[in-house]
């Protein structure tokens, strides 16, 4: 690994909050934003004051009126605009996220040109938000509409901070609601870029906010307040939790993308290597830190040895470096605590018997790197079979059948995403319809796009996003009753 000495010709865009139209950047820094590849401070981050939270909430208020007011064709086409601008400024966009982020270029110019396919998607769908008229005794009629919730507080991850927000809004916004979106405190300026493409793209005043601050405070501040309607989240467990509670108190309904701990289902009638290529591309792009990220590898014994070693050497092969690295494959973790947590984890696996194959430490003296690493003999009651480790980490460990992986795979409290792998099509039948998750993968490393739900499963969410459901989460039904006499 090299110093990622290409990272400097870049410009960290300056990071503001967003209210009723009018950038700031003249608050007290809440914290600083830091190149989790060489540890440069990046820039500060505004905290919004009290002041800040009363009038990015009226603004939401005032920019609901006027948006749920604009005809769906209206909206539809301010969505298309904001996507064509959106690759438009690829070139801008993406370097922001690998500056703040760390994940190599191709793959933020990627999570750009995706998250531009939810802002398409929804444009359309939302002409297909059709009402109905339910059959009734006549002259009465009783019609169904769908309507826009109201304004939206949306909490966004630092793992995919365009992409993430770009369906929170997509979603939103297309349903007529209007929005305070908080990015996460690591990769702010991304979604700042992203949310100028919707004022070019002419979204009114007010219809739009970006609030930062201390995590706690913006939740508190934003989902306790009566003008927020419906609160949304994509990261962990334990954070969709406290704001699903927060959310109860209002009786306001959440939609929360959560944590998962994919597993992986290798059946004895595969060729090894080809699957450990898959696997190789699926476990560690964007270094692990991936939602549908695979994390747990459960292989028929036929074929453990074979695959753990061809897995082992590719991995080993991988080029770590910073994003804008000239061949780098696997980037940075986001910051210092997710080495401690990989480093943890290991320990802990190795110290019940598991054999490091590849890896296994710390690349490097400067920045967040994490050697791609892959563990062999995984017994089940180690750390990482249970905690999702969200980094570079492949845990694998034979099984003797199938419905053995079959159990342990179930056997969590969560469920976002699987895998499975197997040429017999019976069993994939059974595997893919048995294993508890929100979307299964057969012999591919993939999870749904913008014309198909997702979600999770358990303790993985509530709720999904994309696909002929993608508004569901932002509008609401109304009956309408009408007795067709005078009176």
């Amino acid at each position: 690994m090299t110093e990622d000495v290409a990272s400097h010709s870049y410009t960290y865009p300056a990071v503001g909050l967003l209210i009723d139209g009018e950038w700031i950047y003249d608050r007290e820094p809440c914290h600083q934003v830091k190149n989790p590849a060489d540890d440069r401070i990046l820039g500060p981050v505004p905290g919004a004051t009290s002041e800040d939270y009363d009038r990015a909430l009226a603004a939401a208020a005032k920019g609901f009126e006027i948006w749920r007011k604009v005809p769906p064709q209206d909206r539809a086409a301010l969505l298309k605009r904001v996507a064509v601008l959106m690759r438009e400024r690829a070139a801008e966009i993406a370097p922001a996220i690998t500056l703040e982020h760390g994940k190599p270029l191709a793959d933020a110019e990627a999570e750009v040109v995706r998250s531009s396919s939810f802002l398409e998607w929804d444009a359309e769908q939302l002409l297909r938000d059709y009402g109905r008229i339910v059959p009734t005794p006549h002259p009465n009629y009783q019609f169904v509409v769908r309507e826009p919730i109201g304004p939206v507080a949306a909490f966004t991850p630092w793992n995919v901070p365009v992409s993430a927000a770009g369906r929170k809004l997509a979603g939103s916004l297309a349903a007529g609601c209007s929005v305070i979106i908080k990015p996460a405190s690591q990769t702010p300026a991304s979604t700042c870029l992203l949310a100028q493409c919707f004022i070019d793209a002419g979204l009114p005043e007010g219809v739009l906010q970006v609030i930062h601050g201390k995590s706690s405070e913006v939740s508190e501040r934003l989902i306790l307040s009566s003008v927020i309607r419906m609160v949304t989240l994509t990261g962990s467990v334990e954070v969709g939790k406290q704001l699903t509670r927060l959310a109860a108190e209002g009786v306001k309904p959440v939609l929360m993308e959560l944590g998962g701990h994919a597993p992986v289902l290798i059946g004895p009638d595969v060729n090894p290597a080809t699957v450990a290529d898959l696997a190789t591309f699926g476990k560690f792009r964007m270094a692990g830190q991936l939602c549908v990220s695979p994390s747990r590898f459960l292989i028929h014994e036929s074929v453990y040895s074979d695959f753990v070693s061809e897995f082992a050497a590719r991995a080993q092969a991988l080029k770590v470096g910073g994003g804008f690295e000239e061949g780098a494959e696997v980037g940075p973790l986001v910051n210092s605590r997710r080495i401690d947590t990989m480093e943890r984890l290991v320990a802990d696996a190795t110290a019940r018997g598991a054999k490091v194959l590849s890896g296994g430490a710390r690349v490097g003296n400067s920045g967040c790197f994490f050697a791609p690493t892959v563990l062999g003999d995984v017994p089940l009651d180690a750390a990482v079979l249970h905690e999702e480790p969200f980094g570079p980490l492949a845990p694998c460990l034979p099984v003797s059948d199938m419905d053995e992986a079959l159990k342990i795979a179930n056997d969590i409290e969560v469920g976002l995403a699987g895998y499975v792998f197997t040429n017999d099509m019976v069993l994939a039948d059974r595997l893919t319809n048995a294993l508890e998750c929100g979307s299964v993968a057969l012999n591919q490393f993939t999870s749904p796009g913008a014309d198909a739900p997702f979600g999770g499963h358990k303790e993985s969410g509530i709720g999904v996003e994309g696909g002929a459901e993608s508004l569901h989460s932002y509008t609401v039904s109304k009956t309408i009753s009408e007795r067709r006499v005078r009176v």
